[in-house]
């Protein structure tokens, strides 16, 4: 996002403004264009710790078997078994994802049998129901990584109100250097906000890449929680 070129003037150190400090004193013209001259570049970060309300998981369904058709067809059916069982928890968005099928060699570099892995992708704001859906998968597949984030919508509302912020830290920033530097005033040259990653998954651990006891239970999460991140960088010139 950039905020094109203007003129922002410093608020008087004093309270009581005169007729004479109101003519000019601490403003420019209107419309002045930069002139390259002046100019200071600097940038501020705001951040703002949030729970994580999202949660997305990978499992999947590893075999072999003595031809590709036959390997095909026994992961393809396992997967088919998943999907069913994931259709009764509809508040978990369900997605099938990579297959692989790889040949087996001898030591003659003869083919001898193929070997094959497919997955399933899950994704939700419900907790409770995907972790009931990963206990209920647990005879079929096995866990290859459970994370924890913030979802798309949180995310973007959280970036809006912290572009706010750091618009105005930016601006505050400005009025300081240019006190510093004993100006009169400052307009901006150029400002551009930037929210961080998305998020940094937090892995739920002791569930990654482990096969699930054929008794197990459905794991209780801890989601944690994540920072969203926006920095204003920018260049501002001087009025003296």
């Amino acid at each position: 996002m950039s905020i094109s070129p203007n003129t922002i003037a410093i608020k008087p150190l004093f309270a009581i403004l005169t007729a004479v400090s109101a003519v000019g004193l601490f403003t420019t013209p209107a419309h002045a264009e930069p002139t390259g001259y002046n100019q200071l570049s600097f940038g501020t970060e705001v951040k703002q710790e949030v729970d994580n309300d999202e949660v997305t998981a990978s499992l999947y369904k590893k075999t072999q078997a003595k031809d590709a058709k036959t390997l095909a067809n026994e992961l393809n059916t396992v997967i088919n078994q998943a999907l069913v069982i994931a259709k009764r928890y509809p508040s978990v968005t369900v997605s099938s994802g990579q297959q692989n099928t790889y040949p087996r060699y001898d030591d003659n570099d003869k083919i001898i049998g193929w070997t094959g892995q497919a997955y399933i992708n899950l994704k939700s704001s419900d907790f409770t129901a995907t972790s009931e859906l990963i206990a209920g998968l647990q005879n079929l597949l096995v866990m290859d990584n459970l994370n924890f984030g913030v979802s798309e919508a949180k995310q973007d509302a959280i970036e809006k109100q912290l572009m706010l912020k750091a618009s105005q830290s930016f601006q505050t920033q400005a009025n300081s250097l240019a006190q510093a530097w004993n100006a009169d005033g400052y307009r901006v040259v150029s400002v551009n906000l930037n929210a961080g990653n998305r998020y940094i998954p937090r892995p739920m651990m002791g569930y990654a890449k482990m096969e699930m006891a054929s008794d197990a239970t459905a794991p209780n999460f801890e989601a944690g929680n994540s920072t969203v991140t926006v920095t204003a960088n920018g260049t501002i010139e001087l009025v003296k």
